[in-house]
């Protein structure tokens, strides 16, 4: 069977195109993939929008109420950055889906990618740099409140940290939290993750690769996970505009075929979301998301999962 790709055509509703959140990457994102030959367009699963209650596993309903039907307040529209519609609002709850399916699709066929999530910004009752509800907090409680899972590991590549993952979880044991980030960038006011990995300013490929493997040496024989979720932000890309690691292209492949495979060696499932990326040159930054879906192949066909 094919790699397991989650996508919906909600994902890039209609955008201001000066807005600095590119928000056609995900439609370009899987014309990307479809071009280069990695998938057919009838091959990627469509998501169910996420239902509110699933939300309220990790987000206050008072929250969600207001969000979704457009009463945010003049700070929570500060926070979020982003202008609110409806369109935007029903390609939130899809998203939030989309990485729901990523994570039950991972469970059962060992590895999965979304070709959007990763909203790591987003806390319980307030929205925060472009991210409205935690698609990686809502899977961890979901997922550990049924039953399919004891443990969830989140692998958070991100170039910022995933300050609100960190903060919804902090009572949630069995949702391990791990973020590399830039330590001298967005958020100011850092949470504390269980595991925080501060990255200089200005890190390249070697030494960042190094860390990674470390760090995943260290901690997945330690809590030996039944899932990792993993953020694959290419905001560490030298090229990004909100970024300040200096990765190429190649070291971000590399970063993110180390991660898959360094999970399924040891048999943990592993779902992939692409997270944070930013650039005027949209074509451009659809090719570096697809990075993640192109070393999921290669991880997956090697493997022969």
């Amino acid at each position: 069977m094919p790699l397991p790709l989650i996508y919906h055509d909600d994902y890039s509703p209609q955008f201001p195109p000066e807005h600095r959140f590119p928000m056609d990457k995900f439609r370009l994102l899987r014309d990307h993939l479809v071009d280069s030959g990695l998938t057919r367009d009838a091959d990627l699963l469509r998501p169910a929008v996420c239902p509110a209650d699933t939300l309220a596993l990790a987000h206050d309903r008072d929250y969600i109420e207001r969000f979704m039907s457009g009463q945010l307040g003049r700070e929570d529209q500060r926070r979020l950055g982003l202008p609110w519609s409806e369109a935007l609002a029903r390609r939130t709850v899809r998203a939030v889906g989309g990485s729901l399916l990523a994570a039950e699709q991972a469970l059962q066929h060992g590895l999965a990618c979304h070709l959007a999530g990763g909203t790591h910004h987003a806390h319980y009752d307030h929205p925060a740099g472009f991210c409205i509800f935690n698609d990686l907090a809502i899977i961890s409680r979901y997922l550990l409140a049924s039953g399919r899972v004891g443990s969830v590991l989140i692998f958070d590549c991100d170039v910022h940290q995933g300050d609100g993952t960190a903060r919804i979880l902090a009572n949630t044991p069995d949702a391990i939290t791990v973020s590399l980030h830039c330590e001298k960038n967005f958020p100011a006011r850092k949470a504390d993750s269980d595991w925080d990995i501060p990255l200089p300013m200005g890190m390249g490929d070697a030494d960042y690769l190094q860390v990674v493997d470390d760090t995943l040496n260290y901690l997945l024989p330690l809590y030996k996970p039944d899932l990792v979720l993993y953020d694959a932000g290419v905001d560490v890309h030298k090229d990004d505009a909100l970024g300040y690691l200096q990765l190429t292209d190649a070291g971000v492949s590399a970063r993110d075929e180390r991660v898959l495979r360094h999970c399924l060696g040891r048999d943990i499932a592993v779902m992939g979301v692409i997270g944070g990326g930013y650039s005027k040159d949209r074509p451009a930054l659809a090719r570096r998301h697809g990075l993640l879906h192109h070393s999921a192949q290669r991880v997956w066909t090697d493997l022969g999962l």
